[in-house]
């Protein structure tokens, strides 16, 4: 510290950010840097309800996903393979549409808004497709596939 009290220590590396009162570095706006040095918050990462709810109606959105891919996992080790991979997809789609539509998802939010909605649909569709496409007797048939198969395996 320097004679009126002032700390001399204090070295603000980021344009963006200026000490405060205490001599801490903070921020002067709310944009982001150019150039990040440690982890950001994923931007739905808050609360999907208010502070003073229960801890389980704060995180609902990652409660509901988890319990539709926890179902799908039992269905599936019950035995009903293909109804259990559809639950298992579904949630995950579910997951990219509160992903989507809602401001706050709490610990939904793992990257920014645009990665976990391409992440949870594009994850959710291929294992909906498959679970659509498993044999025997598959629910949905795509003829193209059929000759692909047909051309690249030989006897």
């Amino acid at each position: 510290m320097s004679a009126d009290g002032d700390r001399d220590d204090i070295e603000v590396a980021d344009a963006v950010s200026a000490p405060d009162a205490e001599g801490r570095p903070r921020r002067t706006t709310r944009r982001f840097p150019l150039f990040t040095r440690d982890t950001a918050r994923p931007e739905g990462g808050g609360r999907a309800a208010p502070g003073d709810a229960p801890a389980p109606a704060r995180q609902w959105p990652i409660l509901l996903v988890a319990a539709m891919v926890g179902t799908g996992l039992l269905v599936t080790a019950l035995d009903a393979f293909r109804v259990g991979t559809l639950l298992v997809g579904t949630g995950l789609l579910v997951g990219g549409l509160l992903r989507w539509l809602l401001p706050g998802v709490g610990m939904l939010a793992v990257r920014s808004r645009f990665t976990d909605i391409v992440t949870y649909g594009f994850l959710g569709t291929a294992i909906v497709l498959l679970a659509l496409m498993v044999q025997p007797k598959p629910w949905l048939e795509i003829p193209f596939l059929k000759d692909t198969l047909h051309f690249t395996v030989s006897n």
